[in-house]
């Protein structure tokens, strides 16, 4: 039965997982994702699962992909600087299509930056953070709610795609503390693994033509192989150029042509809305409240907020962009998602940006201002 709780996002990003069946933790400590780990030491032992704290980032995503080869839900969490460090063998998980999540909660960057401090500046990392062509799922929450509720979203996409997730929050929502309901597995959706159930001599981890293959796992009858190079359906090395282009364009085609079935957009009084305000993450609290002071002022203006980052929601930004006269992107740094809507603009209304990178969050006082601008120049 779901209960309520007082609890903080990091908190609620460790009880989500666990519902969705996560099992695993690895990871290096790293403010401000510090209590993630500080929690899965407590609660994985409890439930049957491992915790383990590794000697750095590297190690911790080589452990995830060895975890979820296994048979394991497993997760990590980090910051900037962890994300970087985990790049290489995000690349690992990508092309051996491993299920996994990937918590970042941002800080202030580059380098160590402010690392207590709240950011937004691993968007376009949390996209084209690991080299070479590929589709990734970046989700972004905005509540403690959120927290708890959308980490079962990420396990879920995790194994449905057979992909890695990376679950973009940032400081402010890491460690906000708000109301939150737990609930229990039967109370929600949960996405097990397809196992293979052919002979296994028959078994093909990569052969995807009728559907994305089921995964084995390590220690079973079944084998399969997992590198970073080029494979063929068996996961042999293989460099023929055909296999490449088919593989390669396989990673990115099995998300970008289910974007829409993925992507999670809020829209908030857009019905009439003569502005868009588009957020993510915990700026889109401030977005909210800033269009309830704008529509006190006599400003039509509504909301869009993107939980999903990666993949692009095409149809949620045409449709905003089509009906309004502008548009404000606030983004806690220098406007890394506001080109996305940009190059989506057909009558080119204008699309101001509301920027803050100073560690301090962007307030509804500051994007109510840019609307007002807005609204004097259309």
């Amino acid at each position: 039965m779901s209960r309520t709780v007082f609890m903080q996002g990091n908190e609620a990003m460790t009880e989500g997982a666990i519902v969705a069946g996560a099992r695993f933790y690895a990871g290096y400590p790293i403010t401000p994702s510090s209590e993630v780990a500080e929690t899965s030491s407590i609660r994985l032992p409890q439930v049957g699962g491992l915790y383990v704290q590794m000697e750095d980032e590297l190690g911790s995503m080589a452990a995830l992909i060895g975890a979820s080869c296994s048979g394991k839900k497993a997760y990590t969490a980090t910051s900037g600087p962890g994300l970087s460090l985990m790049a290489e063998n995000l690349g690992v998980a990508v092309m051996g299509e491993i299920p996994c999540v990937l918590i970042d909660v941002q800080r202030s960057g580059p380098s160590t930056g402010l690392a207590t401090k709240p950011a937004q500046g691993d968007v376009m990392q949390s996209r084209w953070g690991t080299h070479g062509d590929h589709g990734i799922i970046v989700i972004s929450p905005s509540s403690v709610q959120d927290c708890f509720d959308l980490m079962i979203t990420a396990f879920n996409y995790a194994e449905e795609y057979r992909t890695p997730v990376i679950f973009l929050a940032d400081a402010i929502i890491g460690h906000l503390e708000e109301q939150c309901v737990l609930r229990e597995p039967g109370e929600v959706k949960i996405v097990e693994r397809r196992r293979p159930a052919c002979d296994p001599a028959e078994y093909k981890p990569y052969d995807h033509s009728h559907g994305l293959a089921p995964l084995a796992s390590y220690g079973s009858e079944y084998v399969f192989k997992v590198n970073g190079s080029m494979r063929d359906e068996m996961g042999r090395p293989c460099s023929r150029t055909d296999n490449a282009d088919a593989v390669i364009r396989h990673l990115t085609d099995k998300i970008e042509k289910n974007k829409e079935k993925i992507s999670i957009v809020r829209r908030y009084q857009m019905d009439d809305a003569e502005y868009v305000i588009f957020a993510y993450g915990g700026v889109a609290r401030s977005a909210l409240s800033a269009m309830q002071k704008c529509r006190e002022k006599g400003i039509k203006a509504g909301v869009v907020q993107f939980v999903t980052l990666w993949p692009v929601s095409d149809a949620a930004i045409d449709d905003a962009m089509s009906r309004v006269k502008a548009a404000v992107f606030p983004e806690m740094n220098l406007g890394q998602y506001i080109d996305v809507v940009r190059a989506r603009n057909p009558r080119n209304i204008p699309v101001l940006g509301v920027n803050r990178v100073d560690s301090r969050s962007i307030l509804p006082a500051q994007i109510v201002e840019k609307v007002e601008e807005a609204a004097r120049t259309c």
